[in-house]
Protein backbone atom coordinates (compact mmCIF):
# COMPACT_ATOMS: atom_id res chain seq x y z
CA UNK A 1 0.00 0.00 0.00
CA UNK A 2 3.13 2.35 0.72
CA UNK A 3 4.18 1.62 -2.45
CA UNK A 4 1.40 1.88 -4.19
CA UNK A 5 0.91 5.66 -2.51
CA UNK A 6 3.91 6.50 -3.53
CA UNK A 7 4.29 5.73 -6.51
CA UNK A 8 0.99 7.19 -7.42
CA UNK A 9 2.80 10.90 -5.83
CA UNK A 10 5.96 10.27 -7.82
CA UNK A 11 3.60 10.32 -11.22
CA UNK A 12 1.81 12.72 -9.94
CA UNK A 13 4.86 15.11 -9.52
CA UNK A 14 5.67 14.27 -12.94
CA UNK A 15 2.39 14.90 -14.38
CA UNK A 16 2.59 18.69 -13.25
CA UNK A 17 6.21 19.16 -14.27
CA UNK A 18 5.30 17.77 -17.60
CA UNK A 19 2.19 20.23 -17.72
CA UNK A 20 3.62 23.23 -17.99
CA UNK A 21 6.14 22.57 -20.58
CA UNK A 22 3.35 20.99 -22.85
CA UNK A 23 -0.22 20.68 -22.11
CA UNK A 24 -0.87 23.47 -19.62
CA UNK A 25 1.87 25.99 -21.61
CA UNK A 26 1.25 29.12 -19.73
CA UNK A 27 1.95 30.74 -23.31
CA UNK A 28 1.02 29.05 -25.86
CA UNK A 29 -2.36 26.96 -24.45
CA UNK A 30 -3.19 29.27 -21.77
CA UNK A 31 -2.37 32.76 -22.98
CA UNK A 32 -0.71 33.67 -19.86
CA UNK A 33 1.43 36.58 -18.93
CA UNK A 34 0.92 38.18 -22.45
CA UNK A 35 1.66 41.65 -21.27
CA UNK A 36 5.42 41.33 -21.08
CA UNK A 37 5.66 38.23 -23.39
CA UNK A 38 5.09 40.89 -26.32
CA UNK A 39 6.48 43.59 -24.62
CA UNK A 40 9.83 42.33 -23.92
CA UNK A 41 10.56 39.79 -26.67
CA UNK A 42 11.92 41.89 -28.98
CA UNK A 43 15.77 40.43 -28.20
CA UNK A 44 16.53 36.64 -26.79
CA UNK A 45 18.37 38.21 -24.07
CA UNK A 46 15.62 40.43 -23.27
CA UNK A 47 13.03 37.24 -23.46
CA UNK A 48 15.89 35.32 -21.49
CA UNK A 49 15.76 37.75 -18.81
CA UNK A 50 12.37 38.46 -18.11
CA UNK A 51 11.81 34.39 -18.47
CA UNK A 52 14.65 33.62 -15.46
CA UNK A 53 13.02 36.34 -13.48
CA UNK A 54 9.65 35.15 -14.38
CA UNK A 55 10.32 31.40 -13.43
CA UNK A 56 12.66 32.50 -10.00
CA UNK A 57 9.55 34.41 -8.67
CA UNK A 58 7.01 31.56 -9.47
CA UNK A 59 9.47 29.20 -7.14
CA UNK A 60 10.30 31.20 -4.72
CA UNK A 61 6.73 32.05 -4.15
CA UNK A 62 5.81 28.67 -4.25
CA UNK A 63 7.56 27.53 -2.21
CA UNK A 64 7.22 30.46 0.64
CA UNK A 65 3.32 29.60 0.24
CA UNK A 66 3.22 25.92 0.20
CA UNK A 67 5.07 25.71 3.64
CA UNK A 68 2.80 28.33 4.62
CA UNK A 69 -0.76 27.36 3.39
CA UNK A 70 -1.89 25.63 6.26
CA UNK A 71 -1.57 28.97 8.53
CA UNK A 72 -2.85 31.48 5.92
CA UNK A 73 -6.23 32.64 7.06
CA UNK A 74 -8.65 32.36 3.93
CA UNK A 75 -10.15 35.57 4.23
CA UNK A 76 -6.31 37.20 3.57
CA UNK A 77 -5.08 34.56 1.59
CA UNK A 78 -5.24 36.41 -1.96
CA UNK A 79 -3.56 39.49 0.04
CA UNK A 80 -0.59 37.10 1.29
CA UNK A 81 -0.41 35.80 -2.24
CA UNK A 82 0.59 39.31 -3.40
CA UNK A 83 2.75 40.43 -0.56
CA UNK A 84 4.98 37.16 -0.91
CA UNK A 85 4.93 37.82 -4.62
CA UNK A 86 5.87 41.34 -4.60
CA UNK A 87 8.74 40.79 -2.09
CA UNK A 88 10.33 38.37 -4.55
CA UNK A 89 9.87 40.74 -7.35
CA UNK A 90 11.45 43.49 -5.37
CA UNK A 91 14.43 41.48 -5.05
CA UNK A 92 14.90 39.92 -8.65
CA UNK A 93 14.36 43.68 -9.64
CA UNK A 94 17.00 44.75 -7.50
CA UNK A 95 19.45 42.33 -8.54
CA UNK A 96 19.01 42.91 -11.57
CA UNK A 97 19.09 46.58 -11.75
CA UNK A 98 22.40 46.03 -9.31
CA UNK A 99 24.50 43.78 -12.20
CA UNK A 100 22.45 44.56 -15.50
CA UNK A 101 21.55 48.14 -15.53
CA UNK A 102 21.41 48.41 -19.43
CA UNK A 103 19.43 45.28 -19.62
CA UNK A 104 17.41 46.88 -16.91
CA UNK A 105 16.77 49.36 -18.53
CA UNK A 106 15.64 48.00 -21.78
CA UNK A 107 12.90 45.72 -19.06
CA UNK A 108 11.56 48.69 -18.05
CA UNK A 109 8.20 48.77 -16.22
CA UNK A 110 8.11 45.32 -16.69
CA UNK A 111 9.94 43.62 -14.04
CA UNK A 112 7.82 45.01 -11.46
CA UNK A 113 4.77 44.31 -13.29
CA UNK A 114 5.01 40.85 -12.87
CA UNK A 115 3.30 41.10 -9.53
CA UNK A 116 0.41 41.06 -11.80
CA UNK A 117 1.34 38.35 -14.15
CA UNK A 118 -2.01 35.54 -14.37
CA UNK A 119 0.13 32.79 -14.41
CA UNK A 120 2.87 33.29 -11.12
CA UNK A 121 -1.10 33.82 -9.25
CA UNK A 122 -3.27 31.40 -11.04
CA UNK A 123 -0.12 29.01 -9.76
CA UNK A 124 0.16 30.12 -6.43
CA UNK A 125 -4.26 29.61 -6.20
CA UNK A 126 -4.38 26.57 -7.70
CA UNK A 127 -1.49 24.77 -6.59
CA UNK A 128 0.85 26.36 -4.14
CA UNK A 129 -2.04 27.00 -1.28
CA UNK A 130 -3.10 23.33 -1.72
CA UNK A 131 -0.69 20.96 -2.38
CA UNK A 132 2.21 19.93 -0.78
CA UNK A 133 5.90 21.34 -1.48
CA UNK A 134 7.25 18.92 -3.39
CA UNK A 135 4.22 18.62 -5.76
CA UNK A 136 3.90 22.84 -5.53
CA UNK A 137 7.90 23.13 -6.49
CA UNK A 138 7.24 21.08 -9.54
CA UNK A 139 5.00 22.42 -10.91
CA UNK A 140 6.47 25.61 -10.35
CA UNK A 141 9.28 24.16 -12.44
CA UNK A 142 7.45 22.82 -14.73
CA UNK A 143 4.93 25.98 -15.86
CA UNK A 144 8.16 28.73 -14.97
CA UNK A 145 10.46 26.62 -17.84
CA UNK A 146 7.54 26.39 -20.03
CA UNK A 147 7.10 30.39 -20.28
CA UNK A 148 10.82 30.53 -20.24
CA UNK A 149 11.11 28.57 -23.17
CA UNK A 150 8.39 29.69 -25.09
CA UNK A 151 8.77 33.41 -24.59
CA UNK A 152 12.80 32.72 -25.28
CA UNK A 153 11.95 31.02 -28.69
CA UNK A 154 9.46 34.09 -29.36
CA UNK A 155 12.25 36.80 -28.76
CA UNK A 156 15.22 34.65 -30.18
CA UNK A 157 12.83 34.72 -33.79
CA UNK A 158 11.67 38.17 -33.25
CA UNK A 159 15.50 39.17 -33.15
CA UNK A 160 16.52 37.11 -36.05
CA UNK A 161 14.16 38.04 -38.27
CA UNK A 162 13.71 41.98 -37.12
CA UNK A 163 17.73 42.42 -36.84
CA UNK A 164 19.98 39.51 -38.24
CA UNK A 165 21.60 38.58 -34.95
CA UNK A 166 21.19 35.90 -31.97
CA UNK A 167 21.62 36.92 -28.51
CA UNK A 168 23.53 40.33 -30.31
CA UNK A 169 25.60 38.43 -32.33
CA UNK A 170 24.79 38.69 -36.38
CA UNK A 171 24.20 35.70 -37.83
CA UNK A 172 22.21 36.68 -40.63
CA UNK A 173 24.46 37.69 -43.93
CA UNK A 174 25.39 40.88 -44.56
CA UNK A 175 23.18 41.09 -47.58
CA UNK A 176 19.79 40.59 -45.12
CA UNK A 177 17.53 43.57 -44.77
CA UNK A 178 16.21 43.68 -41.21
CA UNK A 179 12.20 42.97 -40.90
CA UNK A 180 11.16 46.13 -39.08
CA UNK A 181 8.44 44.58 -38.26
CA UNK A 182 9.32 42.27 -36.25
CA UNK A 183 10.72 45.10 -33.49
CA UNK A 184 7.30 46.28 -33.28
CA UNK A 185 3.86 44.83 -31.28
CA UNK A 186 2.56 43.72 -34.49
CA UNK A 187 6.01 41.35 -35.42
CA UNK A 188 5.10 40.08 -31.73
CA UNK A 189 1.61 39.27 -32.33
CA UNK A 190 2.32 37.80 -35.87
CA UNK A 191 5.31 35.81 -34.32
CA UNK A 192 2.99 34.54 -31.29
CA UNK A 193 0.23 33.44 -33.45
CA UNK A 194 2.77 31.36 -35.92
CA UNK A 195 4.19 29.63 -32.79
CA UNK A 196 0.90 28.84 -31.85
CA UNK A 197 0.06 26.96 -34.75
CA UNK A 198 2.87 25.37 -35.27
CA UNK A 199 2.73 24.20 -31.24
CA UNK A 200 -0.89 23.05 -31.75
CA UNK A 201 -0.01 21.76 -35.15
CA UNK A 202 2.86 19.03 -33.56
CA UNK A 203 0.62 18.00 -30.65
CA UNK A 204 -2.34 17.16 -32.67
CA UNK A 205 0.00 15.13 -34.68
CA UNK A 206 1.46 13.80 -31.13
CA UNK A 207 -2.04 12.79 -30.14
CA UNK A 208 -2.67 11.02 -33.43
CA UNK A 209 0.39 8.96 -33.11
CA UNK A 210 -0.76 8.00 -29.81
CA UNK A 211 -4.33 6.90 -30.31
CA UNK A 212 -2.57 4.76 -33.10
CA UNK A 213 -0.26 3.03 -31.10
Amino acid sequence: MAEQSALVVAESGAHRLRAGLWRENPILVQALGMCPTLAVSNSAVNALTMGLATATVLLASAVVISILRRIIPAQVRLACFVLVIATFVTVTDMLIEAFALDLHRALGAFLPLIVVNCMILSRIELMASRRALHIAVLDAIGMGAGFLLSLLALGSVRELLGRGSFFGLQVMPASFEPWQVMQLPGGGFFTLAALVIVFHLIDRRRRVGEGRA
